[in-house]
This record gives C-alpha cells, structure tokens and sequence, in this order.
C-alpha cells in the first residue's frame, strides 16, 4: 500500500518547495549576545533550513518562497541561499525604503548554549518584506501547475509573522492540493512569535485551520499541544524529555480529528544539558510507529536546525523509497549530524548520513 502518492520526479521540475521567511542569523560563537564584540553570520528560518538541507545534503532539486528587502542585506541573504544551491527564482524584491519603516530582513541572534546555560534565541524580525507577502502575490499556479512541485513545505513560524501570512499558506496548500502535491507542515510552536497577537489561543485557531490541508504533519509534544490543542495528562511542561506514550496518545487524537494526516513525525529529545542531549525520533505512518535507534549521550554543538534537518532527511526517505521506517532513521540521523556543525543548515553528506544510520562511529576518516 502507498502511504503518500507522490508525483513522479520526472513530471516535476522541483522535488520540494519550501514557504517562510529567511532571516540573517548573527552567532556570537562561544560568547553570549550582550557581551559579544563579534558575530559569524548564517542564513536560516524553520521552512528554509529543510529546502536546503534536502538540496545540499541529499541532492534534490529544491526553491524557497520568500521575500526581501532590496539591500545589501537581503542580497547577502540571497548569497548565502545560492551557495546552498536553492533556486532563488520565487524570492519576492521589495524596494527598501532606505530606513526600514515600511520594510526590512528578518535577522536573528542565537546564542548556542553549554553546559548548564541554555541556547538563546532573540529575533528581530518586525515589518520584514516575507511577513507582509499577501494573497494574490505569489503565482501558485503557474509554480504547482506549470512546473510541477513534488512536495510543498511550511510551517508554524511562518505562519505566525503577520495576519496575512496563513492567507499565504493556505492559498499555497490549496494549489498544491489541486494539482497533487504532497503538502508537509512543522508545527515549530514558538511562545514569542504569539504572545502579542493572541499567544496559544491564536497559534491554536490559526493552526488547526492550516491543519485541514496537511499530509505530514511534524511537531514536538508542546507543538502539538500549544498549536492543535492535543493536551494530555503528563505533559512535561519544562520540555527536557518526550515521554512517548504522551506522544502515541495525542497521534490518537490527531488522526481522529484530522484523518487527512498521512504521516506524524517528531524527534525524541532529551536535554541533559545544553552539550548533551539523548536523540531519537518516531514516526506514524499507516497505523504503525517506526522508531529510529535512540542515540544517548549525543554531543551538541549548535542544536539550532536539528527539527529541521530531520524533517529533511524524513521527506528525502519518502521521496526516494516511500519506507517509513528508512525515512525516519534518515531524518535522525541528519538531525543528530547537523547539531555537530554550527549554523542552521547542515552541513552533512549523504555518505555521512548512511554511514550513522549504518551504525558507524566518529573514527577518523583517512
């Protein structure tokens, strides 16, 4: 039985499209934000860090739908998406206005986290050109219709920049619907992006409206709760583990109230402390829970983009072999891989993602 009908690659000209806004992020490295007289800078954001982990560790051929300022800032932006070999042809040029008052980038400071001190992120994201793209600005048809998408991609952070962005995501999901594409959404709950415009209440109207059109649908155990309202007795409210009985019970409500999910995914995460963490991650998929090998103990050094590059590596195994079981063990380990390199976005190979999922350790490569 095929669990999800994906349209054959040769029908497409994009395995994946990805939907959201692409911030700059300044990384103080091993020093903190407010006391940094430097920063390395990266390109990232929850729907665009999949789009080129799929491009540049797996080989598909991918594009981002966004927005940005015409500045220099939106062109080193751009830069750092063509270096990850992601087609820049639907990215919307807003004129800058020369101050920002009507239109900016999204840029976002993250610090990394050791030991006992938490990673942290601080965005600066308000009036940026993605949050303000409206219905009617983007030609689906002619993306989903005339050159073909075998999988579209989107998300909860998106979602929640402005009150025109679902408009966006649902126009998007309904042209997608038409003409066959597999449509995956990340929950990716963020508290801080909701609180001034309606916190849980909103995430959650907001969210289950989205919810309708979703094949795959991806999320922790608070994004599944904060978003869709899937609260269960036992939540861990501080988030240093998923009890995955927990999380069985709310695919048991998902599928009730929402039987077009397809697919359910989320990572298995542990926080023993900042640098350490247990990894694993589980998928349901047709009634079955496939479960990738826990791996305990992990080293961390930049946790920023693990959700994403697992969901990379799951959708890279549904396009390629429609496995649920390989799909999620490729997500794992990509996930696991990416959190060793700095940055959003990883930096892994595929013959490094095969060699984890094989079992193969961190001996020296000669």
């Amino acid at each position: 039985m095929t669990i999800i009908d994906i349209k054959p690659a040769e029908d497409c000209l994009y395995d994946l499209v990805s939907l959201g806004e692409v911030m700059l992020r300044f990384d103080p490295g091993e020093e903190r934000i407010h006391t940094t007289r430097s920063f390395r800078v990266w390109e990232g954001g929850g729907e665009y860090n999949v789009a080129r982990g799929l491009r540049r560790c797996f080989g598909m051929r991918t594009a981002v739908v966004t927005a940005f300022a015409d500045n220099a800032v939106g062109r080193l932006i751009e830069d750092f998406i063509l270096q990850g070999g992601v087609d820049v042809s639907f990215i919307r040029w807003v004129p800058f206005d020369g101050t920002g008052r009507t239109v900016r980038n999204g840029l976002n400071f993250t610090e990394r986290g050791y030991g006992i001190r938490g990673a942290l992120g601080v965005s600066d994201r308000g009036h940026t050109a993605a949050s303000q793209i409206q219905k009617g600005d983007i030609d689906w048809e002619n993306l989903f219709g005339r050159h073909g998408v075998r999988w579209l991609h989107t998300g909860g952070i998106f979602a929640a920049l402005s009150e025109t962005a679902p408009e966006v995501i649902e126009e998007a999901m309904q042209a997608a619907k038409k003409h066959g594409t597999v449509i995956s959404y990340d929950l990716n709950y963020r508290p801080s992006l909701w609180q001034s415009i309606g916190g849980k209440p909103k995430a959650r109207k907001v969210n289950r409206r989205l919810a309708q059109y979703v094949d795959v649908m991806l999320g922790n155990e608070e994004d599944f709760g904060a978003c869709l309202g899937f609260d269960v007795e036992g939540l861990d409210e501080n988030l240093s583990s998923l009890d995955v009985t927990n999380f069985k019970k709310m695919i048991g409500i998902a599928v009730t109230q929402f039987p077009n999910f397809k697919v359910i995914g989320t990572t298995l995460r542990t926080v023993k402390s900042a640098s350490i963490n247990d990894w694993g991650a589980i998928c349901w998929a047709d009634g079955i829970f496939y479960e990738a090998p826990l791996r305990e103990n992990l080293e961390i050094l930049d946790r920023v983009g693990g959700g994403d590059s697992f969901a990379a590596g799951l959708i890279f195994g549904f396009l390629t072999s429609g496995d649920p079981r390989k799909a999620v063990n490729y997500g794992a380990a990509h996930g696991a891989l990416a959190m060793t390199t700095p940055g959003d976005t990883s930096m892994a190979t595929l013959k490094e993602v095969e060699k984890i999922m094989a079992g193969g350790g961190a001996r020296a490569v000669r």
